[in-house]
C-alpha cells in the first residue's frame, strides 16, 4: 500500500500545536506523513480548510502533499463540525475518484465517519486511530454529545484495523465499544530524538530569560481535562516558595477560554502571581528549550490516549510527574523514569515533585532513564508497523458493517 489519503478534518498538520485545537494529533499526522513518505509510502492528508489564505495544496517535506478541502463556513468550531462530514467526505471523494489510492487513514471520530463513508463509496481499506474516545473523556468528567460515540460505534464495528496507542486503549475499545480484539492493532506514537534530546539546563534557561530556582512546565492547551489547575494548586502544596510553573500554551475548545480566565483567577486568589508565568504558544521545535529549563514536567490530565508531552520530556531527560491514565501508564515508569499519581489531589502531586527537587542525585538518575525509555519510542517504528499493517489489509477481504 503505496498511496494512503491520510484524513484529519477537524485539525491540520500546518497548524501550530497548542492553539486553537491543534495538540498532540498535529504533531502526529505530521511525524506519521514524514515517516512514512521517507520510508518510501505516498501520503497525501486531507483536511478541512479554516482560512481563506492558505493555497488548496501545500506540499511540506519529502514531497507530502496537503489537500485543503472546502467544506462549511471556514470559522466552523470543532463542536458544529459533525453536521458537515459529507461535505467533508463529498470533497476529499473527488480527489480519491482517479482510483490511485491504495487505502484510507483516519484520524479522530469526525474523519472516521468520512473515512467510513468513502470506504463504500469507493471500495478502499479502511484503518482508523481514534485519538481520544468520548465514552472515556465521559466516564472521567468530559461530556461527550451522544452522537460522538454512536458514531464512534459505528466506525469500530466497521474498520478494517484500528490503532491503539497502548494496551490502555485497547481495554477501553473491547470494554466500552465492543471492538474485536483481533482488528486492534497496537501502534504507538514516537518521538523525534533529532529534536528532543537532553540539553544544558543553565543554557536552556538563559535562552528563555529565566532565573535560577526550580521549575516546573505544564505545556499543553489550557481546557478543563488537561489540569491545569491542579498544577497550580501543587505549587502551593509544594510549600517551596523558590519554585516556579510555567505553563506554555493557549486555550482550546469551547470551555478553553473561560478556563483559561479560571486558572488565572485561581492563580491570583493563591498570590502566586509571581510565580506563576503564562507563555504563548510556541512551536513545536521550541518546546525543547522549555523541557530542558524544568525540572520536572507536570501532566494531571483527567484522560490521556497516550500524552505526547510527556514522551518528549523524557526524551529531553525530564522526569514526568502524570495522572495514572491512559497512554501515560504506559510512557511514565513509576519510581524509574517520573511518577505516577492515582487521583487529582495536589498534595499527591507535590510529594512526588517534592521529592525530585529534595534529591537531585535520585532526580538526575530519573532523567537518565526516561531518556532512555523513550528510545522505545520512535515515528520510524510507527510508520513501519502502520505500513505493514497497511500492506496486510491489501491481501483481506474487506468488513462489511452493512
Amino acid at each position: 500500500m503505496r498511496r494512503l489519503a491520510v484524513l484529519s478534518m477537524h485539525t491540520s498538520p500546518l497548524v501550530q500545536p497548542g492553539t486553537g485545537d491543534g495538540g498532540g494529533m498535529n504533531v502526529y499526522v505530521r511525524e506519521v506523513v514524514s515517516a512514512l513518505a521517507q520510508a518510501g509510502g505516498q501520503p497525501t492528508v486531507f483536511t478541512r480548510r479554516t482560512d481563506g489564505c492558505t493555497p488548496d495544496v501545500v506540499t511540506l517535506d519529502f514531497g507530502i502533499e496537503v489537500v485543503q478541502v472546502d467544506a462549511g463556513d471556514p470559522s466552523l468550531p470543532k463542536e458544529h463540525l459533525a453536521g458537515i462530514v459529507d461535505r467533508f467526505a463529498d470533497g476529499v471523494a473527488g480527489h480519491l475518484e482517479d482510483g490511485g489510492f491504495d487505502g484510507i487513514f483516519a484520524n479522530y471520530w469526525l474523519s472516521a465517519q468520512a473515512g467510513h463513508r468513502l470506504k463504500h463509496d469507493l471500495d478502499l481499506p479502511l484503518a482508523t486511530v481514534f485519538h481520544t474516545l468520548g465514552r472515556v473523556k465521559a466516564q472521567t468528567g468530559d461530556p461527550e454529545p451522544r452522537e460522538r460515540m454512536e458514531a464512534e460505534q459505528a466506525v469500530i464495528r466497521c474498520s478494517d484495523v484500528i490503532l491503539a496507542n497502548s494496551c490502555e486503549e485497547v481495554r477501553q475499545l473491547v470494554h466500552l465499544y465492543d471492538a474485536d480484539p483481533d482488528r486492534i492493532e497496537v501502534v504507538p506514537p514516537g518521538v523525534d530524538h533529532t529534536r528532543f534530546t537532553p540539553g544544558d539546563q543553565d543554557e536552556a534557561r538563559a535562552a528563555l530569560g529565566l532565573g535560577p530556582g526550580p521549575l516546573l512546565l505544564f505545556a499543553g492547551r489550557i481546557q478543563p481535562l488537561k489540569g491545569v489547575d491542579v498544577a497550580v494548586r501543587t505549587l502551593v502544596e509544594l510549600d517551596r516558595p523558590d519554585t516556579r510553573l510555567a505553563v506554555v500554551g493557549g486555550a482550546s475548545g469551547v470551555d478553553g477560554p473561560a478556563e483559561e480566565r479560571r486558572v488565572r483567577d485561581l492563580v491570583e486568589r493563591l498570590g502566586l502571581g509571581d510565580r506563576v508565568s503564562f507563555v504563548a504558544p510556541r512551536a513545536h521545535h521550541d518546546l525543547t528549550a522549555w523541557y530542558r529549563a524544568a525540572d520536572a514536567v507536570l501532566m494531571p490530565s483527567r484522560s490521556e490516549s497516550f500524552g505526547l508531552v510527556a514522551l518528549e520530556a523524557a526524551a529531553c531527560g525530564i522526569p514526568v510527574v502524570a495522572a495514572s491514565v491512559g497512554g501515560l501508564r504506559t510512557l511514565v515508569q513509576h519510581g524509574r523514569t517520573g511518577y505516577l499519581v492515582e487521583g487529582r489531589d495536589p498534595a499527591a502531586y507535590a510529594d512526588h515533585v517534592g521529592a525530585l527537587l529534595a534529591d537531585t542525585a535520585a532526580a538526575a538518575e530519573m532523567a537518565m532513564c526516561a531518556a532512555e525509555h523513550s528510545w522505545s519510542f520512535t515515528w520510524a517504528a510507527t510508520a513501519a508497523r502502520l505500513r505493514r499493517i497497511c500492506d496486510d489489509l491489501t491481501q483481506r477481504a474487506l468488513v462489511d458493517c452493512a
